[in-house]
């Protein structure tokens, strides 16, 4: 069995749980993490470029259950231990990355909601971020000018700094707006006006619907739209990193709910938006910012419906003619996530087996043959070289464990020899469109 260090019960319970619901857990990635080590050496070299100056795209393409939001998750929790603000968002039928109905705002308004640090890990981090950023400042100031706090002088100090900030900003799209309200917010912040700074951070999370109420409330004519929310996102990020931080990660999954869109036309204005967003980073438009976003390989491939049916996406991203299964480039902007080895889940399955008898405060009896059975079992299905994914093999292990643990008198190849032993089902919804919906257009 393997030694590694023991999960703290309150980590191991939710783990436990969220993998038997067939969900990531955001803690505690690291005690059960095995295989991937390619494709997360791939994406920490983006975070390299990203911490420089620069600006990465990916897409994560794996089937439901294959590990792509836990590779997402894993890449969270490493980038913000090195310093970077980290944004994810879900796409589903009301966030899109554009919509005729605030879709696109939706999203952007999820993101900014679930800004995330090393100290605020679970979200809504925006004010945090904005109240230590003048705090640095003002603390700034106070060690390398000898001004004293509270004075004139610290005010004025202050100013210049936020003034360097802003014209670091002003050269971008909507920049000097963005600016403004920072400078806005530090007064107010001076000033304890508590409503003030309220209505900046409402501006910010894109929640005023109509220019006339930002005029009134903040003297801005302008708010966040559906159109320009990724301008704001650019902004973000290179604020982020004038502020001493590493730079901002952006996660975006789900996609599959852009290749749902029954609408063409609709579908093609997000492909657009993708391609924008793509072509921003890779041309050197965006700094101090990476985007990550997670597919199946239908909402990629799928030349009607998915990301290949806009061309200029398709002609960026398609593979060439030397990559193949088991030897994939993995600097192309797609990394396709190769099932995990039968090894590799016997792994994962001791590290679970560990776990579940910590959890619970029982002496663990499974040896690794008895594991190496229960593996060989699951890849004993017809298809299960191709199809089978992480989801499926753990939660019919965690049944297992959670069997044995309550009918102590059970041996394990009872249970595996047992008929009434049947394996987990996905309960994704499946990308296939469906059979009776026939698409046309006038």
């Amino acid at each position: 069995m393997n030694e590694d260090k023991k999960a703290p019960k309150r980590i191991a319970q939710t783990l436990i749980n969220s993998l038997k619901g067939g969900v990531v857990p955001r803690t505690g990635l690291p005690y059960i993490t095995v295989g991937r080590k390619n494709e997360i050496e791939a994406l920490l070299h983006d975070v390299d470029i990203v911490a420089e100056g620069g600006a990465s795209f990916r897409f994560i393409v794996g089937k439901y259950g294959s590990g792509k939001s836990f590779l997402l998750q894993t890449i969270r929790n490493y980038v913000m231990d090195k310093g970077f603000i980290v944004a994810d968002a879900d796409l589903s039928p009301e966030r899109r990355l554009q919509g005729t109905k605030g879709q696109g705002l939706a999203t952007y308004r999820e993101l900014i909601g679930n800004l995330s640090t090393k100290t605020k890990p679970e979200g809504g981090a925006i004010t945090l971020l904005l109240d230590r950023w003048i705090n640095n400042i003002q603390t700034d100031c106070i060690e390398k000018n000898g001004v004293l706090p509270g004075s004139k002088e610290l005010l004025d100090e202050v100013d210049k700094k936020i003034y360097t900030v802003i014209a670091g900003l002003s050269e971008m799209v909507h920049g000097f707006e963005f600016g403004s309200l920072l400078s806005k917010y530090y007064h107010a912040y001076i000033d304890g006006d508590d409503e003030t700074k309220m209505k900046i951070v409402r501006w910010f999370r894109g929640e005023y619907s109509r220019k006339t109420d930002a005029k009134e409330a903040l003297g801005v004519n302008i708010i966040i739209t559906d159109e320009d929310w990724y301008e704001y996102l650019k902004l973000f990020a290179m604020f982020f990193r004038l502020a001493g931080y590493s730079g901002m990660m952006i996660m975006v999954d789900e996609l599959v709910n852009i290749y749902k869109i029954p609408n063409a036309v609709t579908r093609q204005y997000n492909y657009e938006k993708m391609l924008t967003m793509y072509n921003d980073t890779l041309q050197g438009k965006a700094k101090y910012l990476g985007i990550i976003m997670g597919a199946t390989p239908q909402t990629l491939e799928d030349k009607r419906r998915g990301i290949y049916s806009y061309e200029a996406l398709r002609s960026r991203l398609s593979e060439g003619k030397f990559s193949k299964p088991g030897m994939r480039d993995l600097l192309s902007p797609v990394i396709r996530l190769e099932a995990l080895t039968p090894e590799e889940m016997l792994v994962l399955c001791e590290k679970l087996s560990d776990m579940h008898a910590g959890l619970y405060g029982y002496k663990n009896t499974l040896s690794d043959s008895d594991i190496g059975d229960f593996i060989s079992l699951e890849y004993s299905r017809i298809g299960a070289t191709e199809n089978i994914t992480p989801r499926e093999v753990i939660r019919d292990f965690i049944e297992l464990l959670d069997l044995l643990y309550q009918n102590p008198a059970l041996r394990i190849n009872e249970l595996l020899e047992s008929s009434d032993f049947s394996f987990a089902k996905s309960e994704a919804v499946s990308d296939n469109s469906g059979e009776n919906f026939v698409e046309f257009t006038l």
